[in-house]
């Protein structure tokens, strides 16, 4: 770099003699610098007076007068200060280097690009647009088509073909019923969880994804969170707490940790049990959007209520603690047509990673519902559950969802789905099930998580606290569609 990194004439003259004046071999200054720094990189910092060279010099170097005096000879000849014209010196080179080093291609007129900017982040066009990618990206794509037409095709093949051709081999090799209940019939691990995971949680997690992929590599996310903003700093937060509550829709574990960026520890709070409240994991909003659309008014209640809650308990829980500001500050990517290929790529990697997380889960959840039929667990959870789901207006039969629903989240809206299609969960008590499930307490998973990061007092009194909020929403709300007979 020496070669290329000249300082102007006075310097360069100055950086000479003190080499020429340092007489020792400069083992005085080991302990402040690194001990193969050469003698021009002394002489600059001598320049520039640092501080612990300058001391370790004066009392070792005999001609350390005559270094002093031409310190102060090179500093006259400039009005700035030594270390701010080397400084200047170094960054007009490295300027220099990048020059070289960046081809610099020609755009196009950003005239459009800025004018779709402003269309996204302003209010008045920006909520409408948002509106439209909701509506087709989430409601229509993941709700009607992934939750709707590719659900259905794919439990239609495992309920008539895959789950009779399972039972049908577990019972010709197994000869205990026991055993036979553990892989197949009605709460096996095949025929109940790695059905769970591969007829629903799948179509509504890449589809999902898909989605998720496309808004991420066009630069629309960030441009959600500047349209945000100002709602949020309503409710105490700010526009850059949207990006781990997006993020939570796909799992409420990788939301918690993206919590993480947020400097306000008091927002940090709020968000996290904003995510573990009312933010739906995908497979479950997939699947209660898939139910509810069915039904308009059911799903614009559902939202409602959801919306309600999100806003109350964020307010009331900023308002509560001692607020501690973070500036919002983000760099807002370009605007660009999104590539097929990296959409393709980044949906097959996530949906790899979230089937990786969900199918063990699922089948410890088979293995447990196995366990807890056996000795008697499950029957009695069931029993203790039973008046608490006719008081929602829910069929007792309702319990087991919530029982699936702590081993995993999307588990349980699973078992939504089946209650459904076995036609013992319709319209008001679809919209019941819908809001307390969404409220209900995070699945084991998560549970797990918020031990490592709250402690287990602190998780355990949250937790209870979210159970008996979600049951207690879904009994007003019952109440309220009874006497309204919304639906």
């Amino acid at each position: 770099m020496s070669t290329f990194l000249r300082y102007p004439t006075a310097i360069e003259e100055g950086i000479t003699k003190i080499e020429y004046l340092l007489e020792s071999d400069h083992n005085v200054v080991k302990a402040a610098i690194e001990p193969l720094v050469s003698r021009r990189s002394l002489a600059l910092l001598l320049l520039q007076k640092d501080p612990l060279l300058w001391k370790k010099v004066r009392q070792e170097e005999p001609k350390f007068e005559a270094i002093e005096m031409v310190v102060e000879s090179v500093q006259s000849q400039f009005s700035d200060p030594l270390v701010l014209v080397i400084a200047k010196t170094r960054h007009q080179t490295a300027k220099k280097f990048e020059q070289l080093a960046i081809v610099k291609i020609k755009k196009k007129s950003t005239e459009s690009e800025e004018f779709f900017h402003r269309l996204t982040v302003n209010p008045l066009t920006g909520f409408p647009i948002l509106f439209v990618i909701i509506y087709l990206g989430i409601y229509q794509f993941v709700g009607c088509f992934g939750s709707g037409i590719l659900v259905n095709n794919f439990e239609g093949v495992f309920t008539q073909q895959i789950n009779p051709l399972i039972d049908g081999i577990a019972y010709h090799l197994l000869p205990w019923t026991t055993l036979q209940d553990l892989v197949a019939n009605e709460q096996g691990i095949l025929t109940l969880g790695v059905r769970y995971a591969l007829s629903i949680i799948f179509p509504i997690a890449t589809t999902f994804f898909l989605i998720f992929s496309i808004l991420e590599d066009s630069g629309y996310l960030p441009r959600i969170s500047l349209l945000i903003d100002h709602l949020f700093k309503m409710i105490g937060l700010s526009g850059r707490s949207i990006i781990p509550l997006i993020l939570g829709l796909s799992c409420g574990n990788t939301g918690s940790l993206v919590t993480r960026t947020i400097e306000s520890k008091r927002e940090r709070f709020v968000v996290s049990l904003l995510l573990t409240l009312v933010i739906p994991c995908s497979a479950q909003l997939g699947i209660f959007i898939g139910l509810l659309s069915q039904n308009s008014t059911a799903l614009v209640i559902w939202v409602i209520c959801i919306a309600l809650i999100f806003a109350t308990v964020g307010s009331l829980t900023a308002k509560a603690l001692p607020r501690s500001w973070s500036y919002f500050y983000m760099e807002i990517p370009p605007l660009r047509m999104p590539h097929l290929r990296q959409i393709l790529t980044k949906t097959y990697g996530r949906v790899r990673w979230y089937l990786g997380e969900v199918i063990p889960w699922f089948i410890l959840a088979s293995v447990i519902i196995w366990l807890g039929n056996l000795i008697g667990i499950l029957p009695l959870l069931i029993h203790i559950l039973e008046p608490i789901m006719l008081k929602l207006g829910l069929p007792p039969e309702a319990s087991t969802m919530f029982i699936y629903g702590f081993f995993r989240r999307d588990y349980g809206a699973a078992g939504m789905f089946d209650l459904h299609h076995s036609g013992l969960l319709e319209g008001r008590q679809l919209v019941v099930s819908a809001v307390t499930l969404t409220l209900f307490v995070p699945c084991l998973s998560q549970f797990q998580f918020m031990v490592k990061e709250r402690g287990i007092k602190t998780t355990i009194a949250l937790s209870s606290l979210v159970i008996v909020f979600a049951f207690s929403m879904g009994y007003f709300l019952n109440k309220i569609l009874v006497i309204m007979e919304a639906i």
